[in-house]
């Protein structure tokens, strides 16, 4: 067998799992009439294409809608996700524990599983966590690039701010539901609160390197370490101004893959592409093309990787670099489903 078939064998076999796709922003641009069929004959053929068996779908709110609009647009996307998953119910399933993402994946069928990014909707009540939880979302982040009820994000860490009151409310409410507190996009003091709080496993569903990226959305070595030191795991974003001052390519990715690894171990590892390139052209209209964000191109992507179906170069680059298989595997998604089945929906005995 060829390198490049026992790479493709692999990838096959292997839980492919990707902690962070906006596709639900495209899917709600549609009318609700067309939002199963939309994300069908669009994205299915994509997820598939890449292996993917379990995929997170962030509820992520756009500027327009905040604040006013901000919740009744969180409950859209929510119902977005319900519709989509009812509508092509012999292909994927909306999951709301462990027990259901394994199942899902045993049965052949993409794993979906709800997840809030920064969380505008809520503002600052924190009882709305468990409304959320009532209806299927089972990963949050406390807040996006700026600043929020619960935290500031990145793009404030000058202010170098902890977690507000209803911040650490937050925390402990997410982790007493059974919902997965999600370090990305949090300010650095942030993360340093939340991983002095937190009693429970936390996720990065898309977080590079701070250590071979000088940009504030990647992690610190000191916080990758402790995310794993609970038991949580990092998993590596693609978007490749994150990754290089440069043109990034694939081996650079594979270069803070294996960052990660050195200073987390592999089984604290996974992937969070942040595939955004059909979203933002699916959902911008052609005046308001956003050229920079955060201070770095928004159109940059990495060759191949552009969307789900360049999965399978993650898998022969990690081989071609000599990895070993129970490591591939494990990044791949096995170090994120094993993190969900012990997790997810579980509440806290205290």
């Amino acid at each position: 067998m060829t390198a490049l078939a026992f790479a493709g064998a692999l990838h096959r076999r292997a839980v492919v799992a990707d902690a962070h796709n906006d596709l639900l922003c495209a899917v709600v641009a549609r009318p609700p009439e067309r939002w199963g069929s939309f994300f069908r004959e669009r994205w299915l053929p994509q997820l598939e294409a890449g292996g993917v068996n379990l995929q997170v779908l962030p509820v992520f709110i756009e500027d327009p809608y905040r604040p006013e609009g901000a919740l009744r647009r969180t409950l859209r996307m929510i119902e977005a996700a319900h519709r989509l998953a009812e509508e092509n119910a012999g292909r994927v399933a909306l999951c709301r524990s462990g027990e259901d993402v394994d199942r899902t994946i045993a049965d052949g069928r993409i794993a979906l599983v709800l997840a809030l990014e920064g969380m505008p909707g809520l503002d600052a009540d924190v009882e709305l966590l468990t409304t959320m939880h009532r209806l299927g979302v089972r990963v949050g982040s406390l807040t996006h690039f700026g600043r929020g009820a619960f935290a500031d994000g990145s793009g404030e860490d000058a202010a170098r701010s902890r977690l507000t009151g209803a911040g650490v409310e937050a925390v402990r409410e997410m982790e007493r539901v059974g919902m997965l507190v999600d370090l990305s996009h949090l300010g650095a003091a942030g993360v340093s609160h939340v991983l002095e709080i937190a009693t429970r496993p936390v996720v990065a569903t898309h977080s590079s390197a701070r250590a071979l990226r000088d940009h504030h959305r990647n992690l610190s070595d000191e916080h990758l370490a402790g995310i794993a030191a609970g038991g949580g795991v990092i998993c590596v974003n693609f978007f490749a101004p994150f990754l290089d001052e440069e043109p990034a390519t694939i081996d650079r990715l594979v270069d803070h893959l294996e960052h990660i690894v050195a200073i987390a171990g592999s089984e604290h590892v996974g992937l969070g592409p942040d595939f955004v390139r059909e979203v933002i052209g699916e959902t911008t209209p052609p005046c308001c093309v956003v050229t920079e964000v955060q201070g770095v191109p928004a159109d940059v992507y990495l060759p191949g990787l552009e969307g789900p179906e360049g999965l399978p170069l993650v898998t022969e680059a990690l081989l071609r670099r000599g990895w070993a298989e129970v490591d591939v595997l494990g990044v791949l998604g096995g170090n994120l489903q094993r993190l969900f089945r012990g997790q997810l929906g579980r509440p806290s005995v205290r």
